[in-house]
Protein backbone atom coordinates (compact mmCIF):
# COMPACT_ATOMS: atom_id res chain seq x y z
CA UNK A 1 0.00 0.00 0.00
CA UNK A 2 0.77 3.54 -0.90
CA UNK A 3 1.20 6.14 1.28
CA UNK A 4 0.61 9.13 -1.02
CA UNK A 5 -1.91 9.93 -3.68
CA UNK A 6 -1.35 10.67 -7.00
CA UNK A 7 -2.08 13.67 -8.69
CA UNK A 8 -4.71 13.72 -11.20
CA UNK A 9 -4.07 15.70 -14.25
CA UNK A 10 -7.46 15.98 -16.29
CA UNK A 11 -8.19 17.29 -19.91
CA UNK A 12 -10.62 16.73 -22.90
CA UNK A 13 -12.14 13.83 -21.04
CA UNK A 14 -9.33 11.96 -20.17
CA UNK A 15 -7.61 11.41 -16.75
CA UNK A 16 -4.20 10.99 -16.13
CA UNK A 17 -2.05 10.37 -12.80
CA UNK A 18 1.24 11.11 -12.28
CA UNK A 19 3.96 11.17 -8.95
CA UNK A 20 3.92 14.25 -6.73
CA UNK A 21 6.44 16.09 -5.84
CA UNK A 22 7.63 17.15 -9.63
CA UNK A 23 6.91 20.20 -11.39
CA UNK A 24 3.90 21.29 -13.42
CA UNK A 25 6.34 21.01 -16.57
CA UNK A 26 7.81 17.39 -15.94
CA UNK A 27 4.46 15.94 -15.44
CA UNK A 28 2.70 17.74 -18.68
CA UNK A 29 5.91 16.40 -19.97
CA UNK A 30 5.66 12.88 -18.66
CA UNK A 31 1.74 12.52 -19.90
CA UNK A 32 2.92 13.73 -23.56
CA UNK A 33 1.57 17.18 -23.41
CA UNK A 34 3.69 20.33 -24.49
CA UNK A 35 3.57 22.62 -21.71
CA UNK A 36 3.00 25.83 -24.27
CA UNK A 37 0.00 24.50 -25.33
CA UNK A 38 -1.86 24.39 -21.96
CA UNK A 39 -3.25 26.46 -19.32
CA UNK A 40 -3.17 24.85 -16.24
CA UNK A 41 -5.49 25.55 -13.16
CA UNK A 42 -5.59 24.21 -9.34
CA UNK A 43 -8.67 24.31 -7.31
CA UNK A 44 -10.10 27.18 -9.99
CA UNK A 45 -6.54 29.00 -9.94
CA UNK A 46 -3.79 29.75 -12.74
CA UNK A 47 -0.50 27.42 -11.67
CA UNK A 48 2.64 28.11 -13.19
CA UNK A 49 5.07 25.57 -14.57
CA UNK A 50 7.24 25.50 -11.99
CA UNK A 51 5.03 24.77 -9.27
CA UNK A 52 5.44 21.56 -7.46
CA UNK A 53 2.43 18.78 -7.32
CA UNK A 54 1.40 18.07 -3.60
CA UNK A 55 -0.33 15.11 -3.29
CA UNK A 56 -3.88 14.62 -4.33
CA UNK A 57 -4.10 17.85 -6.43
CA UNK A 58 -6.35 18.05 -9.22
CA UNK A 59 -5.13 19.94 -12.19
CA UNK A 60 -7.57 21.01 -15.05
CA UNK A 61 -5.80 21.55 -18.27
CA UNK A 62 -7.24 24.21 -21.02
CA UNK A 63 -5.84 23.69 -24.26
CA UNK A 64 -4.60 27.39 -25.85
CA UNK A 65 -5.70 28.19 -29.35
CA UNK A 66 -4.07 30.47 -31.81
CA UNK A 67 -5.55 31.71 -34.58
CA UNK A 68 -4.29 34.58 -37.22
Amino acid sequence: MTDWQPVKIITRGKEYEVRPGMAVKHALEKINILPESVIVTRNGELITEDELLAPGDVLKLVMVISGG
